[in-house]
């Protein structure tokens, strides 16, 4: 949860590089919350005409989650531009999946020091 709150916290930072931890524990809690919440749209709240707490949740997270994207392609040394791969179906999928579950670069690179030299 540390590293959820910790993303949030840093909104729209989109310099510096993001950790595969920090990528993946944001990745994994945002999916569990947005099930509970389009569950509980669709259970709940659909019987009284009523359904936006995923759609408030979703808007409320988009800047970070592009953010934490952005930095964890910075982390193993490409542009957050790449992110724009995903416009290709399925294999720019791929590919973004294969680039956040590559290890970072080790050490300094021109997007900042080593994440995990500076958590240790």
């Amino acid at each position: 949860m540390d590293w959820y709150l910790y993303v949030l916290k840093h909104y729209a930072q989109f310099n510096g590089r993001a950790r595969r931890k920090e990528f993946w524990w944001f990745t994994a809690i945002d999916l569990l919350l947005s099930a509970i919440l389009m569950l509980f749209d669709f259970v709940l709240l659909s019987s009284f005409g009523f359904s936006g707490l995923y759609g408030v949740y979703w808007i409320a997270t988009l800047l970070p989650s592009f953010a934490v994207r952005v930095r964890r392609l910075h982390d193993t040394n490409r542009s957050g531009w790449w992110l724009l791969i995903a416009i290709i179906p399925f294999i720019g999928a791929i590919v973004l999946l294969v680039f956040a579950c590559s290890d970072g670069t080790y050490g300094k690179n021109r997007f900042g020091e080593d994440p995990k030299k500076l958590v240790s």
